[in-house]
């Protein structure tokens, strides 16, 4: 099988870059507009790495099931009947229906197509008028394994059966979620939100890595947070944006009785980025969904103390939903724009070697990630 990329492709798309964030050029413009870039990804990146799915509340009680798509493949994460975690193609070994969809408690995996069944561990025990065929034997029949594990509190898979575990991985991230939300794996689904945003995830993940564009972009929230105690700190596959809480009242949400003092932020390569904000105890989750080359999806899960948020939850819902969304999808979709123009290749990426929040050393770091995964998949 050919690499997914030419040695040509990889140059050419490496050019302005450097190891040296200083120095640095952004990624190139045809990484976030060519749809031979987006199908690159998907093969290259989110199908390689691991991608969240949920908390692990959802799938605590034997027989409770998410079905999902990662990387544009139909997954289905299910708890057996002896409590282990398992993942699989949600595809039937038959004639490739659809096994579940949605998410809930069952005692078994049934096809609405022709009724074949199989255990919560994929081996199929029921095949209907298959008694007189030759050669055919349900035992023999299992389905397509993927790879899944808890991780912080929260479900993730991997579509490489090859790849690493992501506590492997992810070096020292749990332990510093450990230390900065130690309930993380007891809090409770609360609320979701929903975009569908005209832009190209990679411009998503930008905008979210930086906050230099914070002082012009969200002056709310740079009333929320102290931007003098702003750090981003980047590790192998993860950076922390760490700041605390602002000491003034502020225009975003009231956080005078706040009982978490710190705004901890995670991005978890490729597409994760977890978020402690100033309040009670709390994670919200902000999964990005790549579905084309100028289209993203996002949901903001809020995972809390509470199912009912509290009246300063309800409020920091408000606000992210009708001020900080509404300017960052606005900023990430007119880049997009401007990314179709002859106008633009690539930029300068902007670098304080101190980590200030007000730097874009994370954007380089996250590129670095992108290009080195286009190589090995010139490579493959």
């Amino acid at each position: 099988m050919p690499p997914i990329l030419s040695q040509a492709d990889l140059d050419h798309i490496r050019q302005g870059y450097s190891p040296d964030a200083g120095r640095s050029l952004s990624l190139r413009a045809d990484a976030y507009t060519e749809q031979k870039w987006f199908d690159t990804d998907l093969r290259a990146i989110l199908a390689r790495n691991w991608q969240w799915v949920c908390h692990v509340e959802a799938l605590r009680t034997p027989g409770s099931y998410i079905a999902t798509q990662i990387a544009g493949q139909p997954i289905v994460v299910v708890r057996d009947r002896d409590g282990v975690l398992r993942a699989f193609y949600n595809v039937c070994k038959h004639r490739a229906h659809e096994l579940l969809s949605g998410s809930g408690t069952t005692t078994r995996i049934m096809c609405p197509y022709h009724a074949w069944v199989y255990k919560l561990d994929g081996q199929l025990v029921r095949a209907p008028e298959t008694e007189h065929l030759e050669d055919f034997n349900t035992g023999d029949i299992c389905l397509d394994a993927v790879q899944v594990e808890e991780f912080c509190g929260f479900v993730y898979v991997n579509l490489d059966p090859t790849a690493q575990s992501l506590t492997v991985q992810s070096g020292d991230l749990a332990t510093e979620i450990g230390h900065w939300a130690p309930d993380i794996d007891q809090l409770t689904f609360g609320h979701r939100l929903t975009y569908d945003i005209k832009s190209n995830w990679k411009n998503v993940i930008d905008n979210f890595l930086e906050c230099y564009h914070c002082p012009t972009a969200h002056k709310d929230f740079c009333e929320l947070v102290d931007m003098d105690t702003y750090k981003v700190t980047t590790h192998g596959i993860y950076s922390s944006h760490m700041a605390d809480a602002g000491k003034s009242t502020n225009s975003a949400y009231d956080v005078s009785n706040a009982t978490v003092r710190t705004h901890a932020v995670w991005w978890l390569w490729p597409t994760t980025c977890l978020m402690r904000y100033p309040g009670r105890s709390s994670m919200i989750v902000l999964n990005v969904i790549p579905v084309g080359p100028e289209r993203t999806l996002e949901t903001y899960d809020f995972y809390l103390e509470t199912p009912e948020a509290d009246p300063m939850e309800l409020d920091a819902i408000r606000y992210l939903d009708e001020v900080l969304q509404v300017e960052d999808i606005g900023l990430v979709e007119s880049v997009q724009r401007g990314m179709n123009t002859p106008a633009f290749t690539q930029g300068r990426i902007v670098n304080d070697p101190g980590g200030s929040g007000k730097s874009e050393h994370a954007v380089h770091h996250f590129h670095g990630l992108v290009l080195d995964a286009y190589a090995k998949a010139a490579t493959a």
